[in-house]
């Protein structure tokens, strides 16, 4: 009779422990859209279609995007996450009494250190989510003027399968990768 209960223990345990992680790859994911949206906006459809898209049409283009953005925003929120420690304990060193009255909440301020890591953090990602869109946007609209220059060289230069046409997304990830300082691209 005790196994049961057990077992319902422990699955209620395992729930426990992945809803954060699925919240997190949720919110990832609308944010993923929202960046594609504006992507999107900003290249125009067709440059945007010819940057993500993988099929004859470049109708997957979105969900190309999106997939890419969520992989991308998870790795930037893992590196912001591992770095606002750092600076948060260094920004606590310097004034400890101004930095439990910037961030801490409760009547002492005692939890002000990880305040301050949650915010540092979201910033963090943020900022590097914000680069890396503008850098692919940018490479897009490059990639874009140097391929109808010569389309020919555009393909011969950039294109890496049989036929040449992956040569416009090739194109977006180099130039994203030197604008953004080494983008995930």
């Amino acid at each position: 009779m005790k196994a049961p209960h057990r077992l319902t223990l422990a699955g209620v345990a395992v729930a426990l422990a992945v809803a954060p992680s699925v919240a997190v790859a949720q919110g990832s994911q609308q944010s993923a859209e929202k960046q594609c949206r504006q992507e999107r906006t900003a290249m125009g459809a067709q440059t945007f279609a010819k940057t993500y898209g993988t099929n004859k049409n470049g109708r997957n283009a979105f969900g190309k995007c999106v997939s890419h953005r969520t992989r991308q925003n998870q790795s930037d929120q893992t590196n912001a996450q591992s770095n606002a420690p750092k600076q948060c304990r260094a920004e606590r060193q310097s004034d400890p009494a101004a930095f439990r009255a910037k961030y801490g909440t409760n009547k002492n301020g005692h939890n002000a250190f990880g305040k301050c890591v949650s915010a540092t953090a979201r910033q963090d990602a943020d900022s590097q989510e914000a680069q890396q869109t503008q850098a692919e946007s940018n490479a897009a609209k490059q990639c874009r003027t140097e391929q109808r220059s010569d389309p020919a060289a555009f393909k011969s230069k950039y294109g890496t399968n049989h036929n040449g046409r992956n040569a416009f997304g090739k194109c977006v990830s180099s130039k994203a990768k030197a604008q953004g300082n080494g983008t995930n691209s």
